[in-house]
């Protein structure tokens, strides 16, 4: 009787199994489903989504053992990695999601911005893709796949403030929809990822025990938990420029004079671990994250002052590598709850760069029928093109790049800083 009962349950656990299989083919054949790849930089992805924004399957080969060997990425070994990986990350995405090509609806692809030798790589498969498919294809510019992938996690209206920051992006913009974003901010250098990582390698953190496995980046936060910031105080970038902007050059300059003067006072050569070393990595993630905040509490101001932004609800959406940080998340946070903000950011596994992002990207455009080509046109991979593209779209606010800085209108605050703001005790 009681192998009786063993038996009959194992028998219902197989029936709803096979109900659940049955009920999700047929959601598979009753939706509409994308497959998305992304190949902008050192990361090789797929994934196939339905149009609810539920992940069928996804695979995802990173390069990054093979560039922190080489302290840094270099395009020609990116494109290698990318041509040997590419096509099992799509057959993996593919047999995990249990669709067959001919159910796909389309293929979403990154187009631009990035490393041209990357973006060629995920072009030339996709194009080839749809061609031997038949199948529509959907370029995806980089960053509004960032920019738009907390969507599928939870609703979030339009419009909103978006603030990406990557090892090759920073900037500020408006999401009005899905292809309209009012560019507010962006580097005029280097990205934030970028200096840390160039910090990271000029302290050589790779021979830490801590970091040995990891980015420059990670490593720096990693190290900032046991670090004193104070020990070490960098001039902000940009004191005297009240736009949205962004510079982290000279940050990093400072930097490595002062390692370099750490050096000389220990008495070891460049290559050598200081003894002060996580004081430095504290110091550099506090300096770009006042940074980022700055600018980021101006672009607040702004989209207040004209409007921009709803009464109800208004959210700030960070994304990116970068926004994995958590202390820069935490700084953020500060920003958003004094300006009464709400913050979102997505997962970390979502911040950096992967084929669910460009899926989902894709699934917004099938919906809304924008930007889907046939199988037989032509597309050419942009490595840069965001920045004039997005400034393009600033219909209706002239300036809107300088007027950034006048968040109560008065051309006056161009040079010198409102007494009548509000300051946040952060930096």
């Amino acid at each position: 009787m009681f192998a009786f009962k063993a038996s009959a349950q194992q028998g219902t656990h197989m029936f709803r199994a096979k109900i659940l299989s049955k009920c999700a083919f047929r959601r598979k054949m009753s939706s509409r489903l994308v497959l998305g790849i992304e190949t902008s930089c050192d990361e090789t992805g797929a994934a196939v989504m339905d149009e609810t924004g539920l992940i069928l399957g996804e695979s995802l080969h990173s390069q990054k053992e093979v560039h922190l060997k080489t302290g840094g990425i270099i395009p020609t070994v990116a494109q290698r990695l990318h041509r040997e990986n590419i096509g099992r990350i799509v057959q993996e995405a593919m047999e995990r999601s249990g669709v067959t090509q001919s159910q796909l609806s389309a293929v979403a692809t990154t187009v631009k911005p990035g490393l041209a030798l990357s973006l060629g790589i995920g072009l030339d498969f996709s194009l080839n893709f749809v061609k031997l498919h038949q199948k529509p294809f959907i370029p995806i510019h980089h960053m509004e796949a960032h920019a738009l992938t907390v969507r599928m996690l939870q609703p979030v209206v339009f419009p909103f403030l978006v603030l990406l920051v990557s090892g090759g992006h920073s900037l500020l913009a408006l999401a009005r929809g899905i292809d309209d974003f009012l560019l507010l901010g962006q580097t005029l250098d280097e990205a934030p990822g970028d200096t840390m990582d160039k910090v990271a390698r000029r302290l050589s953190l790779i021979k830490h025990p801590k970091c040995s496995m990891i980015s420059g980046g990670q490593a720096i936060e990693i190290l900032a938990r046991d670090g004193n910031r104070l020990k070490f105080l960098f001039k902000p970038p940009m004191g005297a420029h009240y736009d949205c902007n962004f510079s982290f050059a000279g940050l990093r300059n400072q930097v490595t004079m002062s390692i370099q003067k750490k050096e000389e006072e220990e008495g070891v050569e460049q290559g050598t671990l200081l003894s002060c070393v996580n004081d430095i990595a504290a110091a550099t993630q506090h300096a770009v994250a006042s940074h980022i905040a700055k600018r980021t509490h101006r672009a607040i101001l702004f989209c207040k002052a004209k409007d921009l932004l709803p009464s109800c609800n208004p959210t700030l959406v960070v994304s990116g590598g970068v926004a994995s940080n958590q202390y820069i998340r935490k700084i953020l946070k500060i920003v958003t709850d004094t300006t009464g903000l709400h913050l979102l950011c997505p997962p970390s596994k979502f911040c950096t760069d992967n084929g669910v992002m460009i899926a989902w990207n894709g699934v917004e455009r099938l919906r809304e029928g924008k930007g889907i080509l046939s199988h037989t046109e032509e597309v050419n991979y942009e490595p840069k093109c965001w920045d004039s593209q997005w400034r393009d779209r600033q219909t209706g606010i002239p300036d809107c790049m300088p007027s950034c800085a006048l968040a109560a209108g008065d051309e006056s605050s161009r040079r010198k800083p409102s007494g009548g703001r509000r300051r946040l005790v952060l930096w």
